[in-house]
């Protein structure tokens, strides 16, 4: 028996000419009949210190003036689009402390946000467009595009929502630990934070299953908020980054 969501079925034949435009994926998913087409992409990956934040974003027909990769506006600019974009749009945003990156690792941590960012949403998407790297295990299709924050309206979105989400978090840990910088560098591997790192020693907020922070804190271990003992993290070393700034 043939199913009456047949038609939303049917897959994407062919891919988007790049010069077809930033809603060129969602015209050919919507004469496919892929209507509510989810994108989703993360900000703060390549940094080691904060939170990994995981966005998805339905724009399902809505054109958004000046919308690009979040990493080419201005602050303002991306300010303003976010506010447009979560008061019109369909969104979740997810947010993955340090110590969860520390204790599940960093590439599992931004797949799990993204399903379950995906699965947060208040409609279900019927076909899924990621930045870079497929999302697996999803219950709908998928498709991963390179630089898709750049070519894609909805992960533009997404990128948009996770990264002023998270900027905001950076400057409000700021407060909280004055002496990093993170109001600037946002938590990347920037000179002046690693500067700071080696002045001061890690915070509760860095990660410390990345080398660049564990060379600096005296044995690898994290330092528990409020308290002056620590635990021993586990051995999935990576090095901080300073894209997606």
């Amino acid at each position: 028996m043939i199913s009456a969501n047949w038609e939303i079925r049917r897959p994407l034949r062919f891919t988007p000419r790049r010069d077809a435009g930033m809603y060129g994926y969602e015209r050919a998913l919507a004469h496919g009949g892929f209507r509510r087409v989810a994108g989703v992409d993360e900000a703060g990956r390549g940094a080691c210190a904060g939170p990994l934040v995981v966005a998805a974003v339905i724009l399902d027909g809505l054109r958004i003036e000046g919308l690009a990769d979040s990493k080419l506006l201005t602050p303002a600019r991306r300010e303003a689009l976010y506010e447009q974009i979560t008061a019109e749009a369909v969104w979740r945003v997810l947010v993955i402390p340090s110590a969860e990156i520390d204790r599940v690792g960093l590439h599992r941590s931004n797949i799990t946000g993204m399903r379950r960012v995906l699965a947060a949403l208040p409609e279900r998407p019927s076909y899924v467009l990621s930045d870079g790297f497929g999302v697996p295990g999803l219950e709908v299709p998928s498709l991963p595009v390179i630089k898709g924050d750049r070519a894609v309206a909805c992960i533009a979105a997404a990128s948009v929502v996770a990264k002023v989400t998270r900027d905001r978090i950076m400057a409000e840990m700021h407060l909280t630990h004055p002496g990093y910088g993170f109001d600037v560098h946002k938590g990347y591997n920037t000179a002046e934070h690693m500067a700071a790192l080696s002045l001061h020693g890690p915070c509760p907020e860095h990660r410390f299953s990345f080398s660049n922070v564990i060379s600096r804190a005296g044995g690898g271990s994290r330092p528990l908020a409020g308290v002056g003992r620590s635990v021993r993290t586990g051995k999935n070393e990576k090095v901080g980054g300073d894209d997606e700034r």
